[in-house]
C-alpha cells in the first residue's frame, strides 16, 4: 500500500499510523494562528482531516497542555465555532550558537519566542572538555529560567563543515583539532537532553525559512567567518554529505592570501582582511562577487545577510552587495530583481534557529532536519 506524503501545503492522512504526521499538521496551524487561534472546521478543511480526526487530536492536545480553548467565534449559520490556539509556554527549547570567540544560548517557547538569553565568551580553540563544560553550564542556567515546564531539546549551531546527521564535526576552519569530534553525543551525556547539531548558517537558514515566506534564497553570514545558508524548494539545502554553504572557501583570487582552509584567495579571507584594513566598501564588494556567483549558479531571487560584522554596517553591505549583483546581471544580459536584505540582530539568528532545530519536528516540519 502506498501511503501519501506530504509537502509543504499538503493535507494530512487519515491513517492511524501517521497519528503524530496529523497532530503535527494540526500543531503547525495553531501555532501560524497565533492568539486569535483557529476553529477545528478551519483545521479540518485546511489539513484534509476528517472532523472526528481533528476533534481526537485537539482533545488530546489539549489533555497535554498544549491546546486551548480561546473562545467562540460568531455563527455565520448554526452554532458559534468553538476557537482552539497553542499554549507557547506548555513546552520549550534551547539553542545553541558555539562560535570561536563566545556563545550564545536562547530559550525559546512553542512559538519561537525568546524568554531568555545568556552570552558568554568561548575559545573554540581550548580544549574540548573545557568548550562542553561552558556549553552545558549555558544550557543548566537557561533551563532553570522554567524549572517546572519541560524542554523538548537543544539545538547547537557550530561553524561548518560537520555531519549534520550523527552530530559530528569535520575540520572548522582554524581549528582542526574537532575534525571528528562527536559534538551531539558528547553534550547529550552532559546536558541529559536529546540534541540536534547543524551548521550555524544553516540554523539561522532555517529560522528565517519559518517566518515570512521567502522562497529560494541564500543567507550569507559573515561575522568570524564567512559561510551561507541555502534553502531551496521550501527547504534548507544541505546536501548529500550536509556540507553545502561553504560558501566562504570559493576562490575568487588564485594568488590571493593565506586562507585559514589552507587555500588561497578565499572569499572568506580576503573580504575579513579588506574588513581589517578598514575597507567596508571593498569588503561588501568582495561578499557582492560570491553572492553574485550564487544568484547565477542557483537562479534565486533573493540574498539575506547576516552576522555581527554585517550588523556593523548593514546599509553598506546591501548597498555593496547589491551593486554587484546588479553589474554581472547587465553584463549577462539582464534577469529579474534579486532582493538584498538583511536578518536583523546580528548573530541571534543563529542561535534562535539553532533552537528551531529541535521544534521544527514537532510542527511537522520534518523537511528540515535533512
Amino acid at each position: 500500500m502506498n501511503l501519501p506524503t506530504r509537502t509543504k501545503g499538503q493535507a494530512g492522512v487519515n491513517l492511524p499510523a501517521l497519528r503524530h504526521h496529523n497532530a503535527a499538521l494540526v500543531l503547525d496551524l495553531l501555532r501560524a494562528a497565533g492568539a486569535e487561534g483557529i476553529s477545528r472546521l478551519e483545521l479540518a478543511e485546511r489539513t484534509g482531516l476528517t472532523p472526528q480526526a481533528v476533534s481526537k487530536i485537539t482533545a488530546r492536545l489539549r489533555a497535554e497542555g498544549l491546546a486551548v480553548g480561546a473562545g467562540l467565534r460568531p455563527s455565520t449559520g448554526g452554532k458559534p465555532r468553538t476557537v482552539l490556539r497553542l499554549v507557547p509556554d506548555a513546552q520549550f527549547a534551547v539553542g545553541l550558537h558555539l562560535d570561536r570567540d563566545g556563545l550564545t544560548a536562547v530559550l525559546v517557547d512553542l512559538a519561537g519566542r525568546p524568554v531568555a538569553v545568556t552570552t558568554a565568551p568561548l575559545d573554540f580553540g581550548a580544549p574540548a572538555e573545557q568548550v562542553l563544560a561552558g556549553a552545558a553550564d549555558a544550557v543548566r542556567d537557561l533551563s532553570a529560567a522554567e524549572p517546572h515546564k519541560p524542554v523538548l531539546g537543544l539545538g547547537v549551531a557550530v561553524p561548518g563543515p560537520l555531519d549534520h546527521r550523527d552530530g559530528v564535526l569535520h575540520r572548522v576552519t582554524g581549528f582542526p583539532q574537532w575534525d571528528g569530534f562527536p559534538l551531539r553525543d558528547a553534550l547529550a551525556e552532559r546536558t541529559g537532553l536529546p540534541v540536534t547539531v547543524d551548521k550555524d548558517t544553516n540554523a539561522a537558514a532555517l529560522t528565517l525559512s519559518l517566518g515570512e515566506p521567502l522562497g529560494d534564497f541564500a543567507y550569507l553570514h559573515l561575522g568570524t567567518g564567512l559561510g551561507a545558508g541555502l534553502v531551496l524548494g521550501g527547504e534548507v539545502h544541505r546536501g548529500a554529505r550536509t556540507g553545502a554553504g561553504e560558501f566562504g572557501h570559493q576562490t575568487l583570487q588564485l594568488d590571493g592570501p593565506l586562507c585559514g582552509c589552507g587555500g588561497r584567495g578565499c572569499i572568506e579571507a580576503l573580504c575579513l582582511a579588506a574588513e581589517a584594513r578598514g575597507d567596508r566598501a571593498e569588503a561588501a564588494r568582495v561578499l557582492g562577487a560570491g553572492a553574485a556567483n550564487l544568484v547565477g549558479l542557483l537562479d534565486i531571487d533573493r540574498v539575506v545577510l547576516g552576522g555581527r560584522t554585517v550588523a556593523a554596517d548593514e546599509d553598506a553591505y546591501v548597498r555593496g552587495v547589491r551593486a554587484v549583483i546588479e553589474e554581472r546581471a547587465a553584463r549577462g544580459g539582464g534577469r529579474g530583481t534579486v532582493t538584498v536584505t538583511v536578518a536583523g540582530g546580528g548573530d541571534r539568528p543563529v542561535a534562535e534557529g539553532a533552537a528551531q532545530l529541535v521544534l521544527a519536528p514537532v510542527f511537522g516540519r520534518v523537511g528540515e532536519r535533512g
